[in-house]
């Protein structure tokens, strides 16, 4: 597992392609860089080890999948990052 982080430094944890928010709920499925929640809703693009919401890219439609539980997270948020976009609509 590996760690990617929010625009603003929020931590999620990355397990192959599902992204899991601090408090283990299963929050996006990444699809090449960019990232769709359950329904199949643009969520965010990684860039780097950023999760950024681009407004330009928000009509991309992913496939729908089931979540799934995870561990929850006690990692540190890290400072906001200066690339274009803006927070995803991630819940913590």
């Amino acid at each position: 597992m590996t760690s990617i982080y929010t625009k603003n430094g929020r931590p999620l944890r990355r397990d192959g392609d599902d992204l899991f928010a601090r408090s283990g709920a299963h929050v996006a499925r990444l699809r090449g860089d960019r990232a769709f929640d359950s329904r199949g809703q643009y969520v965010g693009t990684l860039v780097g080890d950023r999760l950024i919401y681009r407004s330009t890219q928000n009509a991309a439609i992913g496939p729908p999948f089931m979540t799934r539980p995870h561990a929850g997270s006690t990692q540190a948020s890290r400072v906001a990052t200066a690339q274009w976009g803006d927070e995803p609509p991630i819940p913590d």
